[in-house]
């Protein structure tokens, strides 16, 4: 077990990708800490709220003085320019970019040998529905976020991103066109972001380092026009 008794941070670990990964790393052996809005194990807390960071970090400090890896999973705000107001597009940005950043200024000294830190982005981040400028743009800074941090922690802490596609939460079964967008002909499930997070923490990924990891299933690489691949744009 590679990961007993490392103590990892998952902020959004209540749900979705963030809870499979604490799954994932709890049946490695790992120690992991949660601050999530919704009820948890550990600490319930809103990440986009300065005093609720500082409180969680002095939690995790208190509990066991050192952390190995820091997973920035939270999930911003989506909502587009017609609707989301200045206090939400703010809000946003606090939970996808500022958080992950204070909290890595939190936790920076406090990284043990071998420390990771995973900044979970988006495909968003390089492309776009309407109405989505809110998530959008903190996935897009998160993504520049970590290439930054990279080089200002070189050689104390590796940080990387995993930017995901379309990764079904809801335990559904998708077929048809749904699935064949993608080049592997389905849609991503939880564990193939969880299992990237792990990789990434673990010393086989010792040489990456301040990359953005795109895990799509192919979808972004398959270039579509009106009436090919089985597809037809409808303008109405």
């Amino acid at each position: 077990m590679e990961f007993k008794d490392k103590v990892v941070v998952v902020t959004g670990g209540s749900s979705g990708i963030g809870k499979k990964i604490v799954e994932m790393f709890q049946n490695e052996g790992a120690q992991v800490c949660v601050i999530d809005i919704l009820e948890n194990d550990y600490f319930q807390g809103d990440i986009g709220k300065k005093e609720d960071l500082e409180a969680f970090v002095t939690k995790v400090i208190n509990d066991y003085g050192q952390i190995d890896y820091l997973i920035n999973n939270a999930k911003p705000l989506m909502k587009g320019i017609d609707e989301c107001s200045y206090e939400e597009f703010m809000y946003a940005l606090q939970v996808g970019v500022t958080a992950p950043f204070m909290l890595v200024k939190l936790f920076k000294d406090y990284f043990r040998k071998g420390g990771s830190i995973i900044n979970i982005s988006s495909t968003r981040a390089h492309m776009s529905q309407a109405q989505t400028e809110s998530y959008s743009a903190a996935k897009g800074a998160i993504s520049a976020l970590t290439h930054s941090l990279a080089v200002s922690l070189a050689g104390k802490v590796r940080v990387n991103a995993i930017s995901p596609g379309w990764i079904d939460t809801q335990d559904q079964e998708y077929d048809g066109p749904d699935a064949l967008q993608h080049l592997v002909k389905r849609v991503g499930k939880l564990e193939d972001i969880a299992h990237m997070v792990l990789f990434l923490c673990s010393d086989k990924a010792s040489f990456i380092d301040g990359q953005d990891i795109c895990i799509d299933g192919g979808m972004t690489k398959l270039m579509i026009y009106h009436d090919d691949e089985g597809w037809e744009f409808n303008c109405d």
